[in-house]
């Protein structure tokens, strides 16, 4: 996609006629006004579109402008939004779904059930790239549009996380007609029903969000059942923490996320702090089993029991972090931990690689066998890393090295690390997922996931494949039965654990910073903000 056309058809597409932004002349409820300036520290998305790719920064923007079919409380139950009802068939295999009335695209595009037909298959198109979307709508074979107020899914396999993937960004709808744009066009302003509407986007710059005059559908749980109270958002790019931090500080911009965790600690009173962890799966190091030395299990055991991460993890996130010992969330229902795993023990690592082999040093003090150094390649996004991450893989590297391995960290940009992946030039990495609920577990260690998405990307990192894994995680999608699902998702993450597939780090961290404006809060589908309520001060 040329720069050129990104920027044109940002200007032509989504831009008034008049060119002077909205009308000043605002529906009192949305009485307030002014544009609230954002700063990410995430990498810039590719594609403003999320069915293109899937990544968290598209999430963090898409938000504003687009509307999922489902929403989600605290506690994991599903509520309505685009979708007002839903019911399932006796066998799991057809989900009828009444869509509100009355809700209309930006564009004027009607939103009805061939608009939701449309936007499953432009998920599932291997033309549209998707990774994030598609891997969650796997199941769904077809969508009918039985009339313009019911759309029924039809699928190939019962799947009790349909209504958690139908909560998510990745999947949210968008104008049919904007997606016959093309994908330059879509991704340089995606058309939805959410409250603000893109009307450009100046890469390595900014993204300017404006107010959608007719929002209709309502955010769930929202104060506000109207449209939002600012003129527009400006979604700023601004990768060095220290300098949003100072912007934020300076009030040259509102809200930041991404601080590192001194800055949290240090905030003053009149900064707003949001902590809201992504549900899913934790942050984590994945080892790669899929090749040596991890192939080899005692391998994966002794670096973890070398590892040592929770003094790291206390000292370096400054009590804004506690080390996780489950595959999946804390805020998730079903997680399963087992600390007795993950206790240090140096002289356990030792006795272990002895077993395995890896018994005689070379000059630098590194193990070897058959001539090959212990090594184990880090590609560290430093998109997605925070400082703190980095300095805790910096700990793992010299703790590691104490009993014999060479780790090797490569800090990479973000489209360099999908790269080193899809080659598979890693011995371990760690790897943010966000997918609503205990399903992100078969989508990170199916053998399934080994196979790439349209996109290129591959969930499977540490590259498991266990057939009796795989089964538990097939039963555990195919029951509706949630005393059942919960015991299978617990046997599922047990054998993650105790194959030494990952090291867990902690919650992926959502951390915001809030001044100079009010009624910013987080979705409880993937802990994005949203803006329907905020003011500015």
């Amino acid at each position: 996609m040329s720069l050129a056309v990104v920027l044109t058809i940002a200007a032509c597409t989504t831009e008034p006629e008049d060119g002077a932004g909205p009308d000043p002349a605002t529906p009192e409820d949305a009485a307030g006004g002014g544009t609230l300036i954002y700063a990410t520290g995430d990498a810039e998305p590719t594609c403003l579109d999320p069915h293109v790719g899937g990544n968290y920064p598209q999430a963090l923007i898409s938000t504003q402008y687009l509307e999922p079919l489902l929403g989600r409380d605290a506690d994991g139950t599903i509520l309505p939004w685009l979708a007002t009802d839903w019911e399932v068939s006796d066998d799991g295999l057809t989900w009828d779904f009444t869509l509100a009335e009355g809700v209309t695209f930006t564009d004027d595009t009607p939103f009805d059930a061939e608009a939701v037909r449309i936007n499953v298959e432009h998920v599932q198109d291997p033309d549209t790239a998707s990774s994030t979307g598609y891997l969650a709508m796997e199941k769904v074979e077809r969508v009918e549009a039985v009339d313009d107020h019911h759309a029924r899914f039809h699928l190939a396999e019962p799947d009790s996380a349909l209504l958690e993937s139908l909560t998510q960004p990745w999947n949210a709808m968008q104008s049919p007609a904007g997606i016959d744009r093309g994908m330059d066009a879509n991704c340089a302003a995606p058309v939805g029903t959410g409250p603000f509407v893109v009307q450009e986007w100046v890469p390595q710059q900014h993204v300017t969000l404006v107010r959608n005059p007719d929002y209709t559908s309502g955010v769930p749980r929202a104060e506000n059942d109207g449209v939002a109270h600012l003129d527009q958002i400006t979604w700023r790019f601004i990768p060095d923490p220290a300098t949003r931090y100072a912007a934020l500080q300076s009030g040259e911009v509102h809200v930041i996320d991404n601080p590192e965790p001194e800055a949290i600690a240090g905030a003053g009173e009149d900064i707003e702090y949001i902590d809201a962890p992504r549900p899913g799966s934790v942050n984590r190091l994945e080892l790669n089993g899929g090749q040596a030395p991890f192939d080899d299990e005692r391998v994966r055991e002794a670096f973890i029991r070398a590892a040592d991460v929770g003094p790291g993890i206390d000292t370096l996130y400054a009590g804004v972090a506690e080390q996780a010992f489950s595959p999946l969330s804390s805020i998730e229902p079903y997680a399963y931990a087992d600390e007795s795993l993950f206790s240090t023990d140096p002289q356990a690592a030792e006795r272990l690689l002895d077993e395995a082999g890896w018994s005689e040093f070379d000059d630098d003090g590194y193990r070897v066998r058959d001539g090959r150094r212990l090594s184990v390649r880090i590609p560290v996004s430093t998109n997605q890393s925070v400082a703190a991450e980095q300095s805790l893989l910096e700990q793992v590297q010299a703790n590691t090295r104490a009993v014999g391995f060479e780790v090797i960290l490569n800090p990479v940009d973000l489209s360099t690390w999908y790269g080193d992946l899809a080659a598979h030039d890693y011995e371990a990495v760690t790897a943010p997922y966000t997918k609503v609920g205990p399903d992100v577990l078969r989508i990170l260690y199916h053998s399934d996931s080994l196979v790439p998405a349209p996109s290129g990307y591959f969930a499977n990192l540490a590259q498991v494949d266990d057939p009796e894994l795989d089964a538990l995680l097939e039963r555990a999608v195919a029951t509706d039965d949630e005393t059942e699902r919960e015991e299978l998702y617990t046997q599922a993450q047990a054998r993650v654990l105790e194959g030494f597939h990952i090291l867990p780090l902690y919650d992926q961290q959502n951390h915001f910073l809030v001044n100079g404006a009010s009624g910013v809060w987080t979705l409880d589908t993937v802990a994005t903000p949203t803006f329907i309520d905020a003011r500015l001060d």
